[in-house]
């Protein structure tokens, strides 16, 4: 009952309010739709490239840098605003199981790219320049998409599941 409490108070201060009752709403949601997709549309780029797909021709390392600010800076804004959205509604969405499959998918999304830095970026420069992609990178590349796009199902779920 506490818990239910916490976000509950969370949905009543005075910033979930202003953003709830305004044209903030409207205004984060557009937002975090908007940076979403330029993340997810980098990110692209960058998986379809380890998973060996498309964009062979390039090095990795050249993909990364030219795509990974885009994906950083996109992932900031997608964090803020949906902040903002879950705080107007932080009762209802920890209930709702769309958003808490959004959560794990997100949490899954993240510990595989955290694998990735720590295992492939070591060895990039030998696999930066193989054809074809090791498996390893292959698979890395393949769950990061599969992850991601559940994290968007369960986000688009979430108005219609209670």
């Amino acid at each position: 009952m506490l818990q239910h409490e916490f976000w509950l108070n969370l949905e009543y201060t005075w910033l979930a309010e202003q953003i709830g009752a305004t044209w903030l709403f409207p205004l984060f949601n557009s937002l975090h739709v908007l940076s979403i997709t330029l993340m997810l549309g980098s990110l692209l780029m960058l998986d379809l490239r380890l998973a060996g797909v498309a964009a062979n021709v390039y090095p990795y390392r050249t993909l990364s840098r030219d795509f990974l600010p885009w994906v950083w800076l996109a992932f900031a804004i997608a964090v803020v605003t949906g902040l903002g959205l879950f705080i107007t509604r932080a009762s209802a969405h920890v209930l709702n199981p769309a958003f808490q499959w959004k959560m794990l998918l997100m949490l899954a999304a993240g510990l595989n790219m955290l694998l990735f830095h720590l295992r492939g970026k070591r060895l990039a420069e030998h696999w930066d320049r193989s054809r074809p992609m090791p498996w390893s990178m292959r698979i890395t590349g393949m769950a990061s998409l599969l992850l991601w796009a559940g994290v968007m199902l369960g986000g688009r779920w979430m108005g219609h599941i209670i």
